[in-house]
């Protein structure tokens, strides 16, 4: 029977759009350039860590959800959903290339009047000038008259149980009026709300905007943290207070490092198509040198408080709570934990971890010795470093219980350990 959705790109964006739709009652198939997601999904297992939990995978095809490494399956659905990640290259500009093999996939096959929605985080001017030619290249159908075109960044926010797909508006960008109505038409059946762009390029824009709205505020509040600690303020009950003014302000807090998957555009020039040169976004790129130099303040503060107690960095016992990039999850993408850790062993500290999401950690391909009771690791550890405060640590009794804590997530009571 054919699907009437196709989710190309099975990992953080395609997996959760997948179960909403399932969950919605539409006839799903899955399909990734990768052959391994297959094997793991087909086996009901999560193909990417900090993504759905195996019971949900197992739930969806017990609904009907099919994963498939047949890509002509594409070509009998009514509407198909671009999820491929746009990771960073190495020379940090947005690597496009799973976006490029997941478009021609489609376009081998693609039917007239389907509708082609793009959801991977992507320079403004992507759908038009990167998706649009390859879908037109390969299906010889032009976009907009025989199949409908729009973009509709995914707005996940993985672990948060407040604001979920269906509560969640979906900004939309048609190539046409038409294709906004049709894409529109679509995630109506999976959200409350759906707000229509003037196009593409204003829908990918409203990513970006997004993204380094949150990636320059944690730069500020990352400053002011390092400013605090060196003026002897408390920059938590610095934040606890300004958060009451009912307007002009959002709370943001400082911690060890920025994670996750959505990269804001770095190294500070916005691409928006092949004919104009790159636009400088100076803040984005003073803000993404900030944020990159939190993992070394962090390693200033352990060495700064264990030669306070007269120890060195070297030979010292380092206990490292919690290495994901977000709370209650497993997913480690971009976490400073890494970087951290690489540091501190470069200065000749014996690292150990702890993460009730994680039970093997490497670093440099190398694997880290796991706590296996965490408070008389915390007790014998000559500091303990907690990066990411997971809902199961009892800060409180580890700050009894500690030699020495860092806390760079300000989650320990006041008083109970040194903070960010």
């Amino acid at each position: 029977m054919p699907a009437d959705l196709a989710v190309i790109g099975l990992g953080h964006l395609g997996l959760p759009l997948a179960q909403a739709a399932v969950a919605a009652g539409i006839h799903t198939v899955g399909y990734d350039t990768d052959p391994r997601p297959f094997a793991e999904l087909s086996a009901g297992r999560t193909p990417v860590e900090g993504s759905l939990t195996a019971p949900e995978i197992r739930r969806m095809l017990s609904r009907g959800f099919r994963p498939t490494t047949d890509p002509a399956e594409l070509g009998r659905v009514r509407t198909a959903v671009i999820c491929a990640p746009t990771p960073l290259g190495a020379d940090r500009t947005i690597d496009l290339t799973a976006v490029g093999d997941a478009t021609r996939a489609l376009a081998a096959g693609l039917r007239p009047h389907t509708t082609v929605l793009l959801e991977s985080a992507v320079p403004p001017g992507t759908t038009e000038s990167f998706v649009r030619p390859l879908l037109e290249e390969g299906s010889r159908l032009r976009a907009g008259r025989d199949f409908h075109l729009a973009c509709s960044p995914s707005r996940l926010d993985p672990g948060n149980r407040t604001h979920v797909y269906a509560n969640t508006p979906k900004v939309i960008g048609g190539l046409t009026p038409a294709c906004t109505e049709s894409a529109a038409a679509f995630y109506s059946r999976l959200t409350d709300k759906v707000v229509r762009a003037r196009g593409p390029r204003e829908a990918e824009m409203a990513k970006v905007l997004e993204t380094n709205f949150r990636h320059v505020n944690i730069a500020l509040v990352n400053e002011m943290a390092v400013l605090c600690h060196d003026l002897g303020v408390d920059l938590w009950d610095v934040i606890r207070c300004a958060e009451t003014k009912p307007f002009g302000f959002e709370p943001f807090r400082p911690g060890p490092g920025v994670g996750g998957h959505c990269a804001p555009v770095d190294p500070g020039y916005l691409p928006y198509n092949s004919r104009t040169p790159g636009h400088p976004l100076r803040m984005v790129s003073l803000a993404q040198e900030i944020n990159d130099r939190m993992p070394s303040y962090v390693i200033q503060r352990c060495a700064t408080l264990l030669n306070e107690h007269g120890k060195s960095v070297r030979g010292a016992r380092v206990l490292l709570l919690g290495v994901t990039y977000k709370p209650d999850l497993a997913d480690q993408e971009a976490s400073p934990a890494q970087e951290i850790a690489t540091r501190l062993m470069d200065m000749g500290a014996q690292i150990g971890y702890h993460d009730p999401h994680v039970l093997d950690w490497r670093v440099r391909e190398r694997p880290v010795p796991r706590a296996d009771s965490l408070y008389e690791a915390a007790a014998s550890a000559d500091l303990t470093l907690l990066l990411q405060h997971h809902r199961t640590y009892d800060l409180q009794g580890l700050a009894v219980k500690a030699q020495l804590l860092l806390d760079t997530r300000g989650a320990t009571p006041a008083g109970a350990a040194h903070r960010l």
